[in-house]
C-alpha cells in the first residue's frame, strides 16, 4: 500500500506539537508581566486630583507631619483622608485668593467633601490595618514610598499579594523602631540585619501569611 503521507509530516506534527506548548508557555509569561507591569498596578503613575495637592511641598518643604492630615492612621485601620476644615485651617490665612485653590474654599463655603482619588486603593477582599502596621515599626515610606518627595502623589509599589508577603514572610527586612515610623528620612543606626531581627523579637511581630489575615 502506498504511503499516504509524506515523510516530512512527522517533523510538521512535532515541529507543531512543541511549537504550541511554547506558544501557550510564552502567552502565560506576557499574562503574568502584563499583571506586574504599570500598565495593570498602576505602580509609578501620578493620579489626576481635582486640586493639585503637593506633598513635597506640604511634607518637605514645610515639615507637615503626616499625622496632621491622616488622623486616624495610628488608632484605625483606615488612615483618614483630611477634610475641607482641616486645608482651611491654613488657607484661610494664606494663600487666600490661590485660582487653584477655589475648589477648597467652594467645598468650605458648601460644606461639601473633595472628590479626591484614591492613589493606594485596596481591592474590597483585602484588609488592611494601618495602626497594627505601625504599632509594630512598618514605617510610612517602606509602603508609601518618598512622599516627601512627590510633587503629585503616586502608587510606589504594585500592590500585589506578592509584595505584601514578603514583607510578612520576613519583616525583619523591613521594620524600623516604632518611634521612627514617621521619619522620612529614617536611616537605622545599625545594620538592618542586626536590628531586623531584635525588632521582630522586641515588638513580638508574626510575620502571618495564612490567608485569614488579609482576606476576611
Amino acid at each position: 500500500m502506498a504511503q499516504v503521507f509524506h515523510p516530512s509530516t512527522n517533523t510538521l506534527s512535532k515541529v507543531s506539537i512543541f511549537g504550541g506548548v511554547f506558544f501557550v508557555l510564552g502567552a502565560l509569561w506576557l499574562v503574568d508581566e502584563l499583571n506586574r507591569s504599570p500598565y495593570v498596578t498602576q505602580a509609578g503613575v501620578v493620579r489626576a486630583q481635582p486640586v493639585a495637592f503637593g506633598h513635597k511641598h506640604h511634607v518637605a518643604g514645610l515639615g507637615i507631619d503626616c499625622r496632621y492630615c491622616h488622623t486616624s492612621v495610628e488608632e484605625a485601620a483606615f488612615a483618614g483622608i483630611p477634610s475641607t476644615k482641616t486645608c482651611m485651617t491654613c488657607h484661610s490665612q494664606i494663600w487666600t485668593e490661590a485660582p487653584m485653590l477655589e475648589p477648597v474654599r467652594e467645598a468650605f463655603r458648601s460644606d461639601a467633601s473633595i472628590a479626591w482619588t484614591r492613589v493606594h486603593d485596596l481591592p474590597d477582599f483585602a484588609y488592611f490595618d494601618h495602626s497594627i502596621h505601625l504599632a509594630k515599626g512598618v514605617g510610612c515610606s517602606t509602603c508609601h514610598g518618598p512622599v516627601d518627595q512627590m510633587p503629585l502623589a503616586w502608587r510606589e509599589h504594585s500592590l500585589n499579594m506578592e509584595w505584601c508577603i514578603e514583607c510578612h514572610r520576613e519583616p525583619e527586612r523591613f521594620v524600623r523602631p516604632p518611634s521612627e515610623v514617621f521619619n522620612m528620612d529614617y536611616e537605622p543606626a545599625q545594620p538592618q540585619s542586626e536590628l531586623g531581627p531584635a525588632l521582630v523579637r522586641e515588638l513580638h511581630i508574626k510575620g502571618r501569611t495564612n490567608c485569614s489575615a488579609c482576606h476576611r
